[in-house]
């Protein structure tokens, strides 16, 4: 017994000294040691199984934070969201992706710097980012053109197929020369490939040109020779020949005019004589005044 009591004092006082001093590192849980291994190893978890959401998380973050420091600075996310997609964009363009060769084909009476500043490129501009829609809308504006197709050809080429309008006459008035449309239309200015138009001249004489011009092409005959049709008082036309003479026409009854006009050339070819005007504005009557002769 005696023994025994001795032993119990023994580990009574080996568990005194526990408490009261310190225990050495060996003998301490091994699981208190981990702890910056486990959250080494939740971290790796965590990125294998949301890597994406984290990278969208902080990307977003970086894009709120440029975006509310450009707020401060410059007045508004707007201008600052504008800069951002203009600096991606030239980052396109130096990548080879901007838009550096144009082919247009098409065109007659269009500029082609007209086209290009109608296509709104410059240098934020890349095969991506141009939007087709709103430069054909832009091309359709112009009055020469009447359809026009687009094309993207990557990496870096854009096709502008072009449909002008078809002209009918050129107009002069106030002495500048514009080429026509069938609705009177001014195309663009005219030049010496449209010397083969029909020439009209005058006031108001671009809304009438297509009747005059129709009536005319049943009468081959006066065509010849035919320099001009002039407008007077945007009520008549007077017919005006390379040779000097001039036809009044009536303001009303213009084809009955023009076929008695057309028969008297057939029979008497009367345009082909000595005449500087032959008067037909009063229905039914031809006068006549003859060129002067010098002694």
């Amino acid at each position: 017994m005696q023994q025994i009591g001795d032993q119990h004092r023994s580990v009574a006082s080996a568990s005194s000294t526990a408490i009261a001093g310190v225990e050495p590192a060996a003998q301490l849980p091994a699981r208190l040691r981990a702890g910056g291994k486990r959250v080494l190893i939740i971290l790796k978890h965590t990125w294998v199984l949301h890597h994406s959401n984290m990278v969208r998380l902080v990307a977003a973050l970086i894009v709120a934070l440029v975006l509310a420091a450009g707020f401060q600075a410059r007045g508004g996310i707007a201008q600052n969201a504008q800069a951002i997609g203009d600096l991606l964009a030239g980052r396109f363009a130096q990548a080879g992706l901007g838009i550096e060769e144009i082919a247009i084909t098409g065109q007659v009476m269009t500029e082609e710097s007209d086209i290009a500043i109608a296509l709104g490129i410059d240098e934020t501009t890349n095969i991506f980012n141009f939007d087709v829609e709103a430069a054909r809308q832009r091309l359709l504006e112009m009055p020469a053109i009447s359809d026009v197709r687009l094309r993207k050809i990557y990496p870096s080429q854009l096709v502008v197929e072009v449909k002008e309008v078809a002209p009918i006459a050129r107009w002069r008035v106030d002495g500048v020369t514009f080429v026509i449309d069938a609705a009177g239309v001014q195309i663009a200015d005219a030049t010496t490939a449209d010397d083969n138009l029909p020439l009209i001249i005058g006031d108001g004489a671009a809304d009438d040109a297509q009747i005059i011009i129709q009536a005319l092409e049943e009468f081959p005959v006066l065509k010849q020779g035919l320099l001009a049709t002039s407008r007077i008082g945007d009520r008549r036309w007077d017919l005006v020949y390379d040779t000097g003479l001039r036809v009044q026409l009536p303001e009303a009854g213009l084809g009955a005019a023009l076929q008695t006009l057309n028969s008297a050339q057939n029979e008497q070819q009367l345009l082909d004589r000595d005449l500087v005007l032959i008067d037909m504005r009063v229905a039914g009557l031809m006068a006549l005044r003859l060129a002067e002769r010098k002694e």
